[in-house]
């Protein structure tokens, strides 16, 4: 019975404050007020409270600019809590935008989706990206491409820092500081998740999207550990490889000391 009270009252109020917030995005959106970069933090600061998302974050955002974050990616929750934490915009595979419900709060907050089947529009939506990064924005990129169980880092592709070494011409100082992220689900109304419970929060992709969020709510207790890493400095000349290489043994690292409660070298 408390259960299903809690998911009233989260669902009431994620609803009043989703019809207050929101048309004022789509108005930003309408005359690009930069006012869309930063709306959406304090909605989705609300929006993980009220599913009971605890968020801890260890290290600090880098402060330089351009900025792309590289994150590790373990489900739909890793949006809402990259979001809350700071102001940021994502890079997303085109299926997501034909997503429930999450495919429009990504459209609202201006996501750039990829069509990797069309390498026209792939050009274009690369350079929006780095004339987005050059203007100041974070742009956030899930390099593994999709969703892991939560336990581990899944094979990078480097081919998915594209976008960084585009943003170069653009920048003043021909530099672009990409940021290893690690989002790690730790514990479970306190207690250690352990592998068994991790598949709480992660959603790997083949469980269907509204039971899993269902589920999150209903559980309304969940702590992740954000860990920002040491950016790596991309500039002209950069070994795209050697890049991507360095930010997946860095979330690597960070993941694996979070899950398991110790520092890994």
């Amino acid at each position: 019975m408390m259960t299903w009270l809690r998911i009233g009252c989260a669902a009431v109020v994620i609803c009043v404050v989703s019809a207050v917030m929101l048309p004022l995005q789509i108005l930003c959106l309408r005359f690009d007020w930069k006012l869309r970069r930063y709306l959406p933090r304090y909605w989705h600061r609300i929006v993980c409270y009220w599913l009971g998302v605890r968020i801890h974050v260890i290290g600090k955002l880098e402060t330089s600019r351009p900025l792309m974050l590289a994150s590790n990616h373990s489900s739909w929750l890793d949006i809402l809590v990259l979001s809350a934490v700071a102001d940021v915009s994502f890079i997303a595979k085109s299926e997501v935008k034909d997503w429930p419900i999450f495919g429009l709060f990504a459209q609202w907050q201006k996501s750039v989706f990829i069509e990797r089947e069309q390498k026209r529009k792939t050009g274009d939506q690369v350079n929006e990206i780095a004339e987005r990064m050059a203007d100041g924005e974070i742009m956030v990129l899930f390099p593994e491409g999709t969703t892991s169980d939560g336990n581990r880092l899944l094979e990078v592709k480097s081919s998915l820092f594209g976008a960084a070494a585009a943003a170069l011409p653009k920048t003043p100082d021909a530099v672009v500081h990409v940021q290893p992220v690690a989002v790690a689900y730790t514990r479970i109304h306190g207690i250690a998740m352990g592998r068994y419970y991790r598949p709480i929060a992660a959603w790997p992709g083949d469980i269907e999207l509204v039971p899993h969020l269902k589920d999150i709510v209903a559980c309304g207790a969940i702590d992740v550990d954000v860990c920002f890493g040491e950016a790596v400095d991309y500039r002209a000349g950069t070994n795209r490889k050697e890049v991507s290489a360095t930010v997946a043994r860095r979330i690597r690292a960070m993941l694996a000391s979070r899950l398991l409660g110790r520092e890994i070298a």
